[in-house]
């Protein structure tokens, strides 16, 4: 069992400092009358990738389940304590855990596709079931989470073919895209990565810490992507003002504004760096 543990992620990012990130205060998690962890206090910051290690049984799984409300689920569960997202306490009463497991996304160790599904439906179900339904949004939102799980060049023509006919490496990457699609704030990954090759796990390192990657399409339309794919701009000025705003907040516009037709990976490593992260 993981207990009284106190434990703090050093950073040179102050996004906890400000409300960002995930705080843990004092986390107690039961199975029935089974106390799996307790009394936990954990500050990570945001855009931070943390690990936590420990033998098996001690209540890693447990810990990652109480961070998006899949404890919860288990019959006989229940939870004591706070956890802060971005300084909200996602067990505060009235919190919907649909909508916390929507902004924090979670692969599990064993691949979980939806069996009804083909693979493109799969990727794309948590943007239908956000209200996503323009095919090319849909299209374009499913070949990003693709690449990024390092599985669209083996499904590309497969896309049709139901999700539980690929291979348990596929599938488990499959999952992984599904769980990328809707651009978590958050993504747990409870060894995911256990029934992988060698060759794949190395692909999924490179993903965790992942270069910047803008799309190969003009620096407006990167920013753009997400509120495009999400339906919040319903006219070109608001796009446009949603497009200077990340930029300016990125420390990017005034280097990009006579710029904003050419290429994002023609830009410089750091400012491709700065235009994800206005994408974001």
């Amino acid at each position: 069992m993981i207990q009284q543990a106190e434990m703090t992620m050093e950073s040179e990012v102050k996004g906890s400092e400000a409300g960002r990130g995930i705080v843990v205060d004092r986390l107690n998690a039961w199975y029935g009358q089974h106390l799996a962890i307790r009394e936990i206090s954990l500050t990570i910051s945001e855009k931070q990738v943390t690990a936590i290690i420990g033998p098996s049984g001690c209540g890693k799984s447990t810990l990652l389940r109480c961070l998006n409300r899949m404890h919860e689920v288990a019959p006989g569960a229940r939870v004591q304590g706070k956890v802060l997202l971005n300084g909200e306490d996602i067990y505060a009463p009235g919190v919907d855990p649909v909508q916390v497991r929507r902004r924090v996304g979670m692969v599990f160790q064993r691949p979980n596709p939806f069996p009804t599904m083909s693979v493109f439906d799969n990727v794309a179900a948590g943007l239908k079931l956000g209200g996503v339904r323009r095919q090319g949004s849909l299209a374009d939102a499913v070949e990003r989470a693709l690449r990024q799980a390092a599985l669209w060049d083996e499904v590309k023509d497969k896309l049709k073919q139901g999700g539980t006919a690929l291979s348990g490496g596929q599938q488990q990457r499959l999952c992984i895209a599904r769980a990328l699609a809707v651009e978590p704030e958050v993504l747990l990954m409870d060894e995911p990565a256990s029934a992988l090759d060698p060759i794949v796990v190395r692909r999924h390192i490179g993903m965790v810490f992942q270069k910047p990657n803008p799309f190969p399409k003009s620096i407006s339309e990167n920013v753009a992507y997400g509120p495009r794919i999400h339906g919040l701009c319903h006219s070109k000025a608001d796009l446009e003002e949603v497009v200077q705003s990340s930029l300016e907040k990125a420390g990017l516009w005034k280097e990009v504004k006579d710029r904003l037709g050419d290429s994002g990976t023609g830009l410089s490593g750091g400012q491709q760096q700065r235009l994800c992260i206005a994408r974001a």
